[in-house]
């Protein structure tokens, strides 16, 4: 997939009018999530993404602090200036997009690497560990 079919796609499972609006969505999500993975997760992810998008992702320093998934989307809403709603609403688009991209053995990783409550933001339900 090229960048620009990423954008249409994220255009369209966002329901964003304009390319633009999905390009600022994509930027966003993808730079934080680039705070968030380490280690082979992150080189695998940036290796399935378009050129463009993987720069995104890895231009950003890992953040040591984890962060929820809840925690990770008001932490966007506030780099961006943007409701709460409309954040989560971007999140959703974009990460639903990365994780068909991505393929469910790494993103089954990527959810392991990550505290609860990034899941829902990939479109996958929470993972729980057996007792």
């Amino acid at each position: 997939m090229t960048y620009e079919q990423m954008l249409e796609k994220v255009r369209y499972e966002g329901a964003y009018p304009t390319r633009e609006r999905a390009e600022e969505s994509v930027r966003l999500v993808l730079a934080g999530l680039g705070r968030r993975l380490t280690g082979d997760e992150r080189v695998e992810l940036a290796a399935r993404l378009p050129r463009e998008a993987a720069r995104i992702l890895t231009e950003q320093i890992p953040d040591t602090q984890a962060l929820t998934g809840w925690a990770f989307v008001k932490d966007l809403a506030a780099r961006s200036g943007a409701p709460l709603a409309t954040t989560r609403w971007d999140t959703g688009s974009v990460l639903s997009v990365v994780a068909a991209l991505t393929g469910p053995d790494l993103l089954t990783r990527i959810l392991r690497q990550l505290p609860s409550g990034y899941a829902i933001l990939f479109g996958r339900a929470e993972l729980t560990q057996a007792a």
